[in-house]
């Protein structure tokens, strides 16, 4: 497939977006930008220096002191205002995300829409946060509490879905009624910054949003800032447990959505055709470069053999190709390294036993410059070895034999991760009980990852802590106070 051209002026300005305009950064570290689909520099991203954060965070602070102030009402109108906006320049974020990341333009396009209908959907909460009066008889008084929002949010993304992860974490952090810090990677900082500058254009206090892209010394300085009131971080549990480590400094309360090893369970009974193209795209969404990818595929005994050569079928419709092309299904992975460390992992799986199905190189022709590697499927997968064990955040899927509902679980369950779950089968007395059993936070039953605004998402074990989505995302970003009064 030919590469398409683009223009690299879409991606905007790169340096960071703090209070009404940029942050001219300390220092002169810059980064170069590398587009995925070709391995080309794009340009230089500039990196704010660890004292930059002194700066940010102080803005933000001052920004509060007024936004907490501003009418419910008045919030709603902005993050309405800001919805339409992000609609209004979809088409131009979902090509900021191509070139940021590599993904797909087939799937970019649908990033900025999720970042809308969040917006939309949070901007219902402002005036219908309420709080609880509690009994406190016999003694004379009335006593209730309320939710206030903490303050300054630091929010740490990361690079797979910038523009959907920037919007669906302001959205809840704004509606409480908190200032925010958007600390991106420093590989994929043009869509939240010009997220950030759309809520400078529809009206939003200068303060109230603002992007610091950097890199791991930034994101240090930010989390352990006692100007910081909480933390939301989103990436690697290795990251996470430096990040709380540093925060308990200050006691700054975090949020954590980490990786997972997410098993679909498909039994016999399953629609067999419609289950394996769920299998395949949940764990191809994105390259694999997902968290709540479903990369465990656990077939029952008496369908393993049909469900494995359907896989192998369908996988060929998993077209490689620029990223930029609206036939491309699947792009490259995020940098030369990742797809470096996904290879030598599909190398070590051959190595240990495991049949590989299909796939598992790298192409050539004129995709040999980019950062690409073929959808790959590996069967007879051993429960203990690295690639049924080990997140691999890329094209990957590992396929394992069950003969029993209760080896499915013990299986499923067998991991550190515990983010997300599927259950493809008819039998609906079998979907509850795996519901019950499986130790995920988050099951889906006869589909594959879709999230609504509204849906509480999040992990147990080592995929994070806390949860987004719906009132419990209002919860995660509000702090709650008592007020006693003596009658």
């Amino acid at each position: 497939m030919s590469a398409v051209e683009f223009d690299v002026e879409v991606l905007g300005d790169p340096s960071p977006l703090v209070g009404a305009g940029r942050l001219r950064v300390s220092g002169d570290r810059t980064v170069p930008h590398v587009y995925a689909g070709n391995g080309r520099t794009t340009v230089s991203v500039p990196l704010a220096a660890p004292r930059d954060v002194d700066t940010v965070v102080a803005t933000a602070r001052r920004a509060f002191q007024q936004w907490r102030r501003v009418p419910v009402t008045e919030r709603r109108r902005l993050m309405l205002a800001l919805a339409r906006a992000v609609e209004e320049h979809a088409d131009e974020l979902a090509t900021m995300q191509v070139l940021e990341n590599g993904v797909p333009r087939a799937v970019a396009s649908r990033f900025p829409h999720i970042a809308r209908e969040n917006l939309e959907y949070f901007a219902g909460w402002p005036d219908k946060i309420t709080g609880d009066v509690n009994p406190v008889w016999p003694l004379p008084a009335l006593d209730y509490s309320v939710l206030e929002p903490y303050g300054v949010i630091a929010g740490i993304i990361p690079w797979n879905s910038p523009i959907a992860t920037v919007g669906q974490f302001a959205a809840q952090a704004l509606a409480a009624g908190n200032c925010i810090v958007v600390k991106p990677p420093e590989l994929t900082p043009f869509t939240p910054i010009r997220f950030a500058e759309l809520a400078l254009e529809v009206g939003f206090p200068p303060g109230v949003v603002n992007v610091v892209p950097g890199d791991g010394a930034v994101g240090a300085a930010l989390v352990a800032h006692p100007g910081i009131d909480k933390i939301h971080f989103v990436g690697s549990g290795r990251t996470a447990t430096r990040i709380i480590q540093a925060a308990a400094e200050n006691l700054t309360p975090v949020a954590t959505e980490l990786g997972g090893k997410s098993p679909n369970l498909l039994f016999a009974d399953a629609d067999l055709d419609s289950a394996t193209t769920l299998a395949l795209r949940s764990c191809m969404l994105v390259s694999g470069q997902g968290c709540y990818n479903g990369t465990r595929l656990l077939v029952e005994s008496s369908v393993y053999d049909e469900v494995v050569e359907r896989v192998r079928e369908k996988a060929r419709d998993f077209t490689l190709g620029d990223p930029m092309s609206p036939r491309t299904v699947l792009g490259p992975v995020i940098t030369e390294g990742a797809r470096d460390r996904i290879l030598g992992m599909v190398a070590r799986a051959v190595d240990a036993g495991a049949t590989l199905v299909t796939g598992g190189s790298r192409p050539g022709g004129e995709l040999a410059d980019g950062f690409y590697v073929e959808p790959t499927v590996f069967g007879d997968v051993d429960p203990g070895s690295e690639l049924a064990r080990d997140e691999v955040f890329g094209p990957v899927l590992a396929v394992f034999r069950f003969d029993t509902e209760e080896q499915a679980v013990a299986l499923a369950n067998d991991t550190e991760y515990g983010l997300a779950a599927y259950v493809q089968t008819s039998d609906v007395r079998r979907a509850h009980r795996l519901a019950a059993a499986l130790d995920t936070g988050m099951v889906w039953v006869n589909g594959t990852g879709g999230l609504s605004p509204s849906m509480p998402f999040g992990g147990v074990k080592r995929s994070g802590t806390g949860r987004v989505g719906g009132f419990a995302g209002i919860e995660e970003f509000s702090r709650r106070k008592n007020v006693w009064i003596a009658l």
